[in-house]
């Protein structure tokens, strides 16, 4: 506890209404296995549960095995994109390991949050938890929709106005209650904070919650296992930032077995028309982070962002998220979402790989970062693809290039794929040339 105090444990955190003493909401989660064990879990090959994330069960804050909710998440492919390493080396001149983290295939919802949802609802299920609350922008209550449906819990979401349609439909299939806010993100969480007050209803602490928290921190463990050498970069897109604050929780709690040496770089990026992070990240560098930076930051009201899911207009978690950008040596960078289409338009060309709008942020973010020279020879970069296309039917449509209409055979001329190879390359290349001074 950010008191020091101690409690016992998950049922006690929620008897306390997620609250300390202080009125803090933020805690530590500690275990009391012996973390020498950590390694042999890692790598045993006969795991109990070789396709989830549970197969750390012993590191995670759940007592009987019984009360797992999982469909296979947290067994997320690493693959390395050797085209991303090509086109930094022929355009940009660094040579660099490129690995992209795989979330768009996960059995759950197909996504990054999948693992929250397995033990959101594990957890919930332990501690006969009937109903909760949560606002989000789209994915993660996506995922808990369903994860809690299989608990037998409750689960009443509140989203934004601007939320895709897509989202809204699933959640609703799944048998739980949507309220889509008139406003945006900010006055979504307003609203679930005073529905939980009002029915006296645990509602998710959003990016701090320590339940998120400890399940996306066995990434740390799982890039141990899939990778052979850990990387020195990682780069996601940002909207409130749990990836960053869980994957150094992992790395502190290992960092005495000589599996990690330290963090990797940073590198979060946020669509340029929702990214009060990257705005206030920028003033800080521009004044060399002065006394009192962690606490300057603005707030966007209403952000009409093309990508809803990253329109986090009120950044609470900038003071967490910032301090950890800059012990790691990172950046936190603006992405033009207009270059959206067009990344994702390579990047499923090359690899056939549908990425979702998010993910392009993160893809793009590779390609801001070695304009800008945040990315150096012999860097191990790890890209977090974060979510796939399948919720967004309307990007993908838009991704389509080699449609042609015609009404008779003479239209029909004969095609080799490969000529797109070159115009895809370039299309991105000319939004992203290289900077003589890097």
């Amino acid at each position: 506890m950010s008191t020091g105090e101690i409690i016992g444990d998950f049922a006690d955190w929620f008897a306390m209404n997620q609250t300390c003493p202080d009125g803090s909401k933020m805690v530590t989660v500690e275990y009391f296995e012996p973390l020498e064990e950590l390694p042999n879990l890692i790598h045993k090959k006969d795991c109990k549960y070789p396709q989830s994330l549970w197969r750390y069960f012993k590191f995670l804050p759940l007592y009987d095995e019984r009360n797992i909710i999982s469909m296979g998440e947290g067994a997320i492919p690493v693959n390395r994109w050797k085209f991303l390493e090509d086109i930094a080396s022929e355009a940009y001149g660094i040579d660099c390991k490129v690995y992209v983290y795989r979330n768009d295939e996960n059995q759950g919802t197909g996504t990054f949050k999948d693992a929250a949802a397995t033990m959101a609802a594990s957890i919930m299920k332990e501690h006969g938890i009937k109903e909760y609350v949560i606002a989000s922008t789209g994915n993660i209550a996506t995922a808990y929709s369903r994860y809690l449906a299989l608990a037998g819990v409750s689960l009443s979401v509140f989203i934004p106005e601007n939320a895709q349609l897509t989202h809204q439909s699933e959640m609703g299939t799944y048998g739980q209650r949507v309220f889509k806010v008139r406003g945006d993100y900010a006055k979504a969480k307003q609203l679930a904070a005073e529905y939980a007050n009002r029915y006296n209803i645990l509602i998710s602490l959003g990016n701090i919650d320590p339940i998120r928290v400890e399940a996306k921190r066995t990434m740390v463990f799982e890039w141990i296992r899939l990778m052979e050498e850990f990387p020195t970069v990682y780069i996601q897109a940002l909207s409130g930032g749990t990836g960053p604050i869980a994957i150094e929780k992992g790395i502190n709690e290992i960092k005495d077995l000589n599996l990690v040496n330290k963090l990797p770089r940073f590198i979060l990026a946020q669509p340029h028309r929702c990214n009060p992070m990257a705005q206030a990240w920028e003033k800080a560098k521009q004044n060399n982070f002065p006394e009192g930076w962690l606490n300057d930051y603005p707030v966007l009201e209403n952000p009409q962002t093309t990508i809803p899911t990253l329109s986090t207009g009120n950044p609470t978690t900038y003071p967490l998220i910032a301090d950890i950008v800059k012990r790691s040596d990172g950046e936190i960078i603006s992405f033009n979402e207009d270059n959206a289409i067009d990344i994702a338009r390579l990047a499923t060309y090359e690899t056939t790989v549908k990425v979702g709008p998010a993910a392009t942020v993160a893809l793009g973010g590779f390609f801001e970062a070695l304009t800008d020279g945040h990315i150096k020879n012999g860097d191990v970069v790890l890209i977090n693809i974060g979510e796939g296309a399948k919720r967004s039917p309307e990007f993908m449509e838009a991704v389509n290039y080699s449609t042609k209409i015609v009404s008779s055979i003479d239209e029909c001329e004969e095609f080799d794929r490969s000529q797109y190879r070159d115009k895809l390359r370039q299309a991105v290349l000319d939004k992203y040339p290289k900077k003589a001074n890097v």
